[in-house]
């Protein structure tokens, strides 16, 4: 008899570990500190630790725990398993894969839908094999079942794996499904009763058209569940409302099918919930992700409820889920000592919220404590008189309405900006921070716990400024940044500098590979107290004749990267946050700092996933980068910097930023955006021939290459050399190589002007 689909689950949970294991067993590996056999034992110890730990959370019914496994990605877990990417269940090719090697440049990387999750694109071609890899989906669900558990296997459905490939080659559709149904009949044969297929393309406009991907999903889905030699499918569709596939997946009627019911989805779908009743069939166990896995908001559970009674089923055919899975939030708030009295109640993280969906499926009658408490974070949140500023919103209201822009226009901007700084062509810099050693994070650790005192730690912190600015004037770069070596991570430092935020000690989420971050919390109005980078800066710009950077987070990446409040529009936060860097600008300027970079990584990434959002979403971001900069002298040279995304469909925002230089990553995709750019964009334009994201230590003629190339689309004078991103998560034995043969590029390329 198969067993029935769990009432309370959820679609993922972190893996990265609650105290980062997966990281720094990775690390470790790649280091050589351990071997292969020593990693895939860690890696298999954490996975079976937390599947002991969703089980005591209240997950205990068969198939309740997604098996949401990967090394390094889920989408380059996906696509070797059935064959995609070739590589099969060798190791080492899948981190070449993921991070390249001498030799080779890895896959390309970009952002995961909205989120700050990035994962690696399938580099896929028209007619090429494809021999699926079943054996490493089903090594993890029998790893797990001889530990006692029955997980429920993870893939990245077959649509949404080509949609997201590059290029997205269609006519590789019947081949893959092939490979789907042979990964599907290993998991029936391995006993497998339920398997879990993420099928996000649904819920996004991307470059293949919503109807045709409801056309995909037809053709595909039809064919897989038309087998017999296979488990029951739960089809999911997270991150946002299905539209033109709506109809088809009542109809394709998989044997459960979860529809995203967050907050945030209806807020911008309204009637989402209605038709989602009206489109799903009886037959089908719909699953409700009424919990949000996006954000740290504790759930109205009241309010949750009336829309899960508003689906119009019986508790037979209806479980309780999260909308996404909860990779995107902190482990939990028991690991949380210092957070504010207030602001605690309010919050939710991975673990509280599956006590969230237990209590929904159990109901008030039984869940009395959660729906109480759930009332008492409503009413006190609503209350407090902490959150809201007058002053700021005063100085908000006075803002002009609509469109700024800062004079003069950039042509005659150039003209001064090329006169003061004295530039040459195909300049020279780097996007802002350089490697964190082992004694920076010992002397930031030693402050933070009162072994160094103020002075003896900025004292360390300006030793290491100073390294910093000689080596890049013994390189040879042309305009210098002072390192950040006093920022822990470049969202956060700002965070615990700005009123309206609050930071957490272990809220790491996992953002690709090794790579986390702690995402601050915008729980009130943002202003800022005092200046928050002018000392660093100004220190810096006292070593060098040549000109230093200040280095200013954007208001759109702060907001992107941290947890947003959900009870004002984002547009609010973003002003607010925009006049307090503005502040900061000014008071650069007035340090004597002559050129200022903006940093704006994140704006393509909260783009909506709907073309009809948009237009709304770019114009209060676009305003809100241009605040900062709106009453900048005309002899400060403006900088920005976007990286992670592809930047294509909006690059018309990009231009709009009026940034007097816009660094970009370009390398992986060899300069591909750059044919996007036309006569509108007018800025210089910096893009990136080094992929800091890899460690592999790019030659000079690879250098010389990625520059012509550019120089195809961007004229000399406009065109400045630079790495992708920043160089924090890189060692000074990549970086000081790879400037100089960066360095020596430019000077070869220069040569033949």
């Amino acid at each position: 008899m198969t067993t029935s689909f769990p009432k309370a689950t959820i679609e993922g949970y972190p893996r990265i570990g609650a105290n980062r294991e997966l990281k720094r067993a990775l690390e470790s590996y790649w280091a050589g500190r351990i071997d292969a056999e020593t990693f895939r034992s860690t890696a298999r110890a954490l996975r079976i630790d937390t599947y002991n730990h969703l089980r005591d959370l209240g997950l205990t019914e068969d198939y309740a725990i997604p098996a949401d496994v990967a090394y390094y990605d889920q989408v380059l877990e996906t696509a070797l398993t059935v064959g995609l990417v070739p590589g099969g269940t060798d190791l080492d090719e899948e981190f070449a894969l993921a991070r390249g090697t001498d030799t080779r440049v890895p896959l390309e990387m970009t952002k995961w839908f909205d989120t700050n999750y990035h994962y690696l694109v399938p580099e896929v071609s028209a007619g090429q094999d494809i021999t699926p890899a079943p054996e490493r989906i089903v090594r993890i669900v029998e790893e797990a079942r001889e530990a006692g558990h029955t997980v429920r296997p993870y893939l990245v459905g077959p649509v949404t794996l080509l949609a997201l490939s590059k290029p997205a080659e269609w006519s590789l559709l019947e081949k893959l499904v092939d490979a789907y149904a042979q990964v599907l009949s290993a998991l029936k044969a391995a006993g497998v009763e339920w398997v879990q297929v993420a099928e996000p393309a649904v819920v996004a406009d991307l470059s293949t058209p919503d109807a045709e991907i409801a056309a995909r999903l037809r053709e595909a889905w039809s064919t897989l569940l038309a087998r017999e030699d296979r488990p029951n499918v739960y089809l999911t569709t997270p991150y946002g409302a299905a539209r033109e596939a709506l109809a088809v997946l009542g109809e394709l009627a998989p044997e459960a099918l979860h529809v995203d019911l967050a907050p945030w989805t209806l807020d911008t779908d309204a009637d989402y919930a209605s038709r989602v009743a009206a489109a799903i069939p009886a037959g089908v166990h719909l699953v409700a992700g009424l919990i949000d896995g996006r954000n740290v908001w504790a759930a109205n559970l009241r309010e949750r409820t009336e829309v899960l009674n508003g689906l119009g089923r019986d508790n037979g055919t209806v479980s309780v889920s999260t909308s996404t899975s909860l990779q995107h939030v902190p482990h939990t708030l028991n690991a949380e000592r210092n957070l504010p009295v207030e602001v605690a109640p309010w919050l939710s993280f991975a673990d509280e919220k599956i006590a969230e969906v237990r209590a929904l499926v159990a109901g008030e009658d039984e869940a009395v404590s959660a729906f109480a408490q759930s009332d008492r974070a409503v009413r006190t949140r609503a209350e407090s008189a902490t959150i809201h500023s007058a002053e700021v919103s005063a100085r908000v209201e006075k803002l002009p309405a609509g469109e700024v822009q800062r004079a003069p226009l950039f042509a005659e901007r150039k003209k001064i900006q090329d006169e003061e700084l004295g530039l040459p062509k195909l300049a020279t810099t780097t996007i802002g921070s350089f490697p964190q050693t082992p004694e920076i994070r010992k002397a930031r650790a030693d402050h933070k716990a009162g072994e160094l005192t103020d002075e003896q730690y900025r004292d360390a912190l300006k030793a290491e400024i100073k390294n910093v600015i000689e080596l890049q004037e013994e390189i040879g770069i042309d305009v210098l940044v002072h390192g950040e070596a006093e920022r822990n991570d470049m969202v956060q430092y700002f965070a615990e500098l700005l009123v309206g935020f609050v930071v957490t000690e272990n809220g790491w989420v996992q953002s690709y590979g090794s790579r986390c971050t702690r995402p601050p919390i915008v729980v009130g109005d943002v202003s800022r107290p005092a200046p928050m980078t002018v000392e660093w800066a100004k220190y810096a710009q006292s070593l060098s004749d040549k000109p230093v950077k200040g280095m200013l987070t954007g208001p759109v990446t702060i907001l992107a990267w941290s947890f947003k409040r959900d009870d004002v529009p984002l547009s609010v936060s973003a002003d607010q946050i925009a006049l307090a860097l503005a502040d900061e600008v000014r008071d650069l300027e007035n340090a004597g700092i002559k050129v200022i970079q903006i940093d704006e990584p994140a704006l393509r990434e909260l783009l909506p996933l709907r073309a009809d959002e948009r237009p709304a979403y770019l114009d209060w971001a676009v305003r809100a980068f241009r605040l900062v900069a709106l009453e900048a002298q005309p002899g400060t040279q403006i900088h920005t910097h976007l990286c992670y995304s592809e930047f294509g469909q909006i690059i018309d925002a990009v231009a709009g930023l009026d940034a007097d230089v816009t660094s970009i990553e370009a390398a992986r995709s060899r300069m591909e955006l750059l044919e996007d750019i036309d006569s509108t964009f007018h800025s210089e334009i910096g893009p990136g021939v080094w992929d800091i994201h890899s460690p592999r230590v790019p030659s000079t003629e690879e250098m010389v290459e990625l520059i012509r190339a550019a120089l195809a689309n961007v004229p000399a004078e406009r065109l400045w050399v630079n790495p992708d991103c920043g160089l924090k998560t890189r060692g000074y034995a990549e970086v000081e190589p790879s400037l100089r043969n960066l360095v020596a590029a430019r000077d070869e390329v220069a040569a033949g002007l």
